[in-house]
């Protein structure tokens, strides 16, 4: 049986630039963004999404629902 593996995405209009979700990531793979999103917010971004673990450490640090989701690819 082959490992699940995980992707992580983040709605950045959905984000407003807390960062809680950047240290909460065992992988390093979340990261400030550069451009403003629809909320006046400079949103996080994914870095490498498919290098995710899927602990979901991010998901719960985020105050935001629907900011990040955490996939599960068969």
């Amino acid at each position: 049986m082959a490992a699940k593996k995980h992707r992580i995405s983040i709605s950045a209009d959905e984000c407003k630039g807390c960062r809680r979700c950047i240290p909460a990531c065992p992988k390093k793979l979340i990261s400030v963004g550069n451009a403003i999103n629809i909320q006046g917010y400079v949103a996080v971004k994914a870095d490498h999404p498919e290098d995710c673990i899927g602990c979901g450490s991010c998901f719960h640090q985020c105050p935001e629902p629907g900011a990040i989701t955490i996939y599960v690819e068969e």
